[in-house]
């Protein structure tokens, strides 16, 4: 009798230790909340309300300068990061630092936020027990290959002509944020879960493709670093996770600000959630936006010149 009551006891403890993870994850940029285009903070609290999310990575938590060019655009202001967690009862930290890797970011949290990373781009977030490693990085937007291949004039870049010179220009314009972002991945050190948020300004290896081409979607096939470098770390893309083919669901999170036909834009996808974690299991995954097909969860009005990219992955 008596060890008929231990084994169970024991059998429920491991049941308990072994029990799974799930959690909903977000990367928005806000466009200083909507403040660029005088929107209320409310539209952006809504956004993030829609999808309900665990942690969030947010960018662009403060103003762009006026003017505001290619190559020169300082953010400016207070950071409305702390009006988004009182709304929300999140908690938030600020990633203040300014580096190559970063451009008014911020991290929200249902949980409490711990030590930041000595580059400023992640910091540690304990959840059920367990670490979990949390990056959100803001990449440089010039030089923008996709306007360079399609001859699009953006600041003083040359226009390119094939994908090799698309490449190196990304690890050129790009290579020195990612090293950042590796130096403090290494500091950090292992952890139950991993998330990679950001704003890129950059498409994928997964979004340039046969696929993307054949549907009219992309003018040709183009293995973009950035995403592939973060994924050669063990990360996953939370969205083609669940929508592996580009041609057939492209989830652009750039631009709800001009139509898919303007000639002096290109729509992609240069928003992402990366996620990496032993016995990762991707649940779900979608794009925040103004309005359907675009966008599978549908928020109105929209407040900022990205739609966000979600996910609920569990562990």
């Amino acid at each position: 009798m008596r060890l008929s009551l231990l084994a169970a006891l024991l059998l429920a403890a491991g049941a308990t230790a072994a029990q799974a993870t799930e959690l909903t994850v977000m990367s928005f940029n806000v466009w200083g909340g909507g403040a660029n285009e005088q929107k209320p903070v409310d539209e952006t609290v809504a956004v993030i309300k829609a999808v309900n999310p665990d942690i969030i990575g947010i960018q662009e938590t403060r103003l762009e300068s006026d003017p505001c060019t290619a190559d020169v655009c300082p953010a400016v202001g207070d950071s409305v990061a702390p009006k988004l967690a009182a709304a929300l009862g999140y908690h938030y930290y600020d990633q203040a630092k300014q580096n190559d890797a970063l451009w008014a970011n911020a991290i929200l949290s249902r949980y409490p936020i711990g030590k930041a990373t000595p580059n400023d781009t992640g910091v540690e977030i304990t959840v059920d027990g367990r670490k979990v490693q949390v990056f959100n990085i803001h990449l440089d937007d010039s030089p923008y290959q996709p306007y360079q291949l399609l001859g699009i004039e953006y600041g003083d870049a040359p226009f390119l002509k094939t994908a090799d010179e698309a490449v190196k220009a990304a690890e050129a314009t790009r290579g020195p944020a990612l090293k950042l972002l590796f130096d403090d991945m290494a500091a950090a050190g292992e952890a139950d879960a991993a998330f990679v948020f950001g704003d890129f300004n950059e498409p994928s290896h997964r979004d340039w493709t046969e696929s993307a081409v054949k549907a009219g979607l992309q003018p040709l096939v183009v293995p973009f670093p950035t995403v592939k470098a973060i994924e050669d770390k063990g990360f996953v893309d939370t969205f083609r996770a669940i929508y592996p083919d580009a041609g057939a669901k492209p989830g652009m999170t750039w631009t709800p600000t001009s139509e898919p036909s303007a000639k002096d834009d290109h729509h992609d996808r240069i928003d992402f959630a990366l996620a990496r974690a032993k016995d990762l299991q991707v649940i779900s995954a979608g794009i925040a936006g103004e309005k359907a097909p675009e966008a599978d969860i549908v928020v109105t009005p929209w407040p900022s010149d990205h739609r966000a990219t979600m996910a609920k992955v569990k562990f």
